[in-house]
């Protein structure tokens, strides 16, 4: 079915990202938003809003009844979830399907094995899918999971089973610290996703973190939309993205990309998504996750395929055949992504909520800006801090890391601290600009800008 409404449960930029998408796709929108939401740009670009509550997400955007009623009242046919949020949350999906609406994003059923992280990497071994060796069952006792260590030997993962984005998750190095490592990833686990059950991984030294952009119809055709390369992280948050990657040569693409289409084609994958993955320092691939929804990063492999993500998550979720194969996806050039947030750096990226005084964007050939600031603006201070993605494009990695020196140069958003002077700093880091940094990147270079 075409859609002719739909409803987009979620805020920021990605909210204005999908309207976007819809309007070119002639389909109306409805925006959500909470009353500290009220002058968001999401609100003012679509084509009917609704208040679903006051600014504490629980009763807002967390409020699955509100955003469903808000969707009956306005007569959607279908809800996006964006990423974050409701995104991967199985009983939402369900709940969004009972209710009579189409769920932009793949079945509930998917969702839920890959949400559980001890099932995903199961699942995926079996499909010849290689993963980090560790336990294949939840570990209950600190007595099991120190004999499971003792197998795979130190160091090692202790990690959330229900969740990801770093929450649940520590590195014990010996013995001596992990009862006290394992406690702390329990006790995260179960605040951030109400579930404490954890598992342990063999922890991978100087990783880079490389992922591959997938989509499916669920029955005949899968495809990957080549990798981008993520390595750029503070606590396990991505901060740069880069597409391709500028670690990996054509004939390993070859092998990591083929992984990722038998993994989405044994798990019958019916949507866009993401297969994640950690290389090691001898360029071994290990699965450790899957994104069942679009990625903050998507705007790199838009850039690099011509490819718009977001109506091919539409068209798949309309029933649509994919008029896509294989063969008509290819790579052309490199794109980089930051994501700008308004954090004080200097102060352990600290939150910098404030109102926007002036904001001046860089514009030519081969930029792009995914924001939802603009004059006199005030951020709220209750959501996440992404305020702009600034996205550039050369015909190659060094046109691009020129484009983007220059950019950084250019934009101005007075107000709030960023993180745009210490982007400054770190491009001009050797390690980024031969692109052989690893995930260790940020911390190494981390006491140098704290003393400048």
């Amino acid at each position: 079915m075409k859609f002719k409404r739909i409803l987009i449960a979620n805020r920021g930029e990605i909210a204005v990202r999908i309207i976007n998408a819809c309007k070119e796709l002639g389909i109306e929108t409805v925006a959500v938003y909470s009353e500290a939401d009220r002058e968001s740009l999401h609100v003012k670009l679509a084509d009917e809003a609704i208040c679903i509550g006051p600014a504490p997400l629980s009763e807002s955007y967390l409020n699955p009844a509100r955003i469903i009623s808000a969707a009956e009242i306005t007569g959607c046919d279908a809800i996006h979830p964006g990423y974050g949020m409701f995104a991967e949350n199985p009983d939402f999906a369900e709940m969004v399907i009972t209710s009579g609406f189409k769920f932009i994003g793949p079945s509930p059923e998917i969702i839920e094995k890959m949400g559980d992280k001890i099932y995903a990497k199961n699942f995926m071994k079996k499909a010849g899918v290689k993963v980090v060796p560790g336990s294949e069952e939840p570990i209950k006792e600190l007595k099991e999971g120190l004999e499971i260590a003792r197998e795979i030997g130190f160091p090692v993962l202790i990690k959330a089973a229900g969740g990801g984005g770093g929450r649940g998750m520590r590195i014990s190095r010996n013995e001596k610290d992990f009862e006290v490592n394992f406690r702390t990833a329990k006790a995260e686990a179960l605040a951030a996703f109400k579930d404490d059950r954890v598992y342990i991984e063999k922890f991978i030294e100087n990783p880079k973190h490389i992922e591959v952009q997938v989509a499916g119809n669920g029955k005949d055709i899968y495809l990957h939309f080549f990798e981008r390369e993520c390595s750029i992280q503070r606590r396990h948050q991505k901060l740069i993205e880069e597409a391709p990657s500028p670690s990996i040569n054509e004939e390993e693409r070859k092998k990591l990309l083929e992984m990722a289409i038998n993994g989405i084609k044994a798990l019958k994958y019916d949507s866009v998504g993401t297969m994640e993955f950690i290389m090691d320092e001898n360029k071994n691939f290990y699965f450790i996750e899957m994104n069942t929804r679009i990625q903050v990063e998507h705007p790199v492999t838009e850039f690099i395929t011509g490819i718009d993500l977001i109506k091919l998550q539409i068209k798949i979720a309309e029933g649509e055949n994919i008029d896509l194969k294989q063969e008509d996806i290819y790579k052309k050039g490199h794109a980089i992504e930051i994501r700008i947030n308004a954090e004080d750096t200097k102060k352990g990226f600290l939150p910098s909520p404030a109102k926007i005084e002036k904001v001046h964007f860089p514009g030519g050939p081969g930029i792009r800006i995914d924001s939802y600031i603009y004059n006199g603006y005030k951020i709220p201070p209750y959501y996440d801090s992404l305020i702009a993605k600034l996205i550039v494009y050369g015909i190659n990695r060094e046109e691009a890391i020129k484009r983007l020196q220059r950019c950084l140069d250019e934009i101005i958003i007075e107000g709030p601290c960023t993180t745009i002077p210490f982007y400054k700093f770190l491009i001009k880091k050797d390690k980024f600009l031969k692109g052989n940094y690893t995930t260790n990147f940020v911390e190494e270079i981390m006491n140098e800008w704290l003393s400048l």
